[in-house]
């Protein structure tokens, strides 16, 4: 047990430097001149959806066009498209109904039919639960004056509605998984790409065999970095940090979304994440307290446990600018929640996708030693 606590405690250490580091980096705006296609594949109603898309289409940018597409007639999110291009009357917006036979992963057909009509040579795939500000595109395209960069990718913080579920989501994003990437690149870029933002060179896209390539993974954004990793060339991490509207109507529709991640993830980086207990300190150190409350190690364990997530999650706010209530009081809790996730997402190949049941494909076997 205390080797487990130690490393959890150090791991928090590495971790909180990893989010400092972050955020001293500079932030990088381009001149608002290169031109850009934005993909928004959508499927059913988000939560404050049209906020969202319109977001994406508030930039401070001379000339980018946007797509939104979705992959049925009657999906309910048409009727919020239409607004948002009627509210934009001169930009260049459009509507795609209609996904991709041939491909399996709903997403990926969604984007291969959206691609069609792509006019520009920066691509730039974000997902409809996504916020971004006027600056969005200009740091986006800041990171592509270097040459060797075949992809760009964005970190995001969880903002949350109303309600407990929504506040421990959003926590599992700002103080688990962004804190998890920063650590995992601190020895260099990363070989991945986040739904986010998944930011692409069209030449790139060609070159690994277009959203076709991404078609039997459901694990898409991670395939993409990696293949434009395994093709030579760079997979940036921005300096941007995208807002992600988080509204989980209850505790069970967060634990059934969090252990499809938790799935996808062990798909993708199995080693990884048989080894990621260790950024659950403190369920670790409260089972010693209470199985040996008089052992003086497990309390000093316990208080170094629960100091540096304090520090990690303090750091983060202001990393991710992250304004409102404090939820420090819930990490005890959503620590908990996090290693029960953890171990459930040890077992099972299947998740929930909207509607829709998939298999969780092994992309270690196809392209993880690339």
């Amino acid at each position: 047990m205390l080797i487990v606590c130690v490393a959890g405690v150090a791991y928090c250490v590495v971790a909180l430097f990893a989010v400092l580091r972050f955020n001293s980096r500079p932030s990088k705006l381009a001149d608002g001149s290169t031109s850009v296609t934005i993909l928004k594949p959508i499927a059913g109603l988000e939560v404050e959806l049209f906020e969202n898309l319109c977001s994406f289409c508030d930039q401070d940018a001379q000339a980018f066009q946007v797509i939104f597409g979705v992959s049925q007639p009657d999906d309910p999110a048409i009727a919020v498209i239409q607004r948002v291009i009627e509210r934009f009357p001169l930009h260049d917006l459009a509507l795609v109904v209609g996904g991709h036979p041939a491909i399996g992963n709903p997403k990926v057909a969604n984007l291969q039919n959206m691609f069609a009509q792509a006019k520009h040579d920066l691509v730039v795939i974000a997902d409809a639960d996504m916020r971004v500000d006027r600056n969005y595109l200009r740091a986006i395209v800041a990171d592509f004056a270097d040459d060797r960069v075949g992809a760009v990718t964005c970190l995001y913080a969880g903002v949350a509605c109303d309600g407990f579920a929504s506040a421990l989501a959003a926590l599992q994003l700002n103080d688990q998984f962004a804190p998890s990437v920063l650590v995992a690149t601190l020895g260099g870029d990363p070989r991945f790409c986040l739904g986010s933002t998944m930011a692409v060179r069209r030449r790139v896209l060609e070159a690994i065999g277009g959203f076709a390539a991404l078609a039997r993974y459901l694990a898409d954004d991670y395939m993409l970095g990696s293949l434009v990793h395994a093709h030579g060339y760079r997979v940036a991490l921005s300096r941007y940090v995208v807002r992600n509207v988080v509204a989980e109507p209850s505790v069970s529709a967060l634990l059934q979304h969090e252990l499809r991640w938790a799935r996808t993830i062990r798909s993708v980086q199995a080693l990884g994440y048989l080894c990621s207990f260790v950024t659950f300190p403190v369920p670790f150190a409260l089972a010693w307290v209470l199985l040996f409350p008089a052992t003086i190690a497990a309390w000093i364990t316990l208080g170094a446990s629960l100091a540096v997530r304090l520090a990690m999650h303090e750091a983060m706010r202001r990393a991710f600018k992250v304004t409102g209530t404090a939820s420090a009081w819930l990490l005890p809790l959503r620590d908990c929640i996090g290693l029960g996730i953890w171990a459930a997402g040890l077992f099972g190949s299947t998740v929930r996708w909207k509607d829709q049941q998939l298999g969780v494909t092994d992309l270690l076997r196809d392209a993880g030693d690339r």
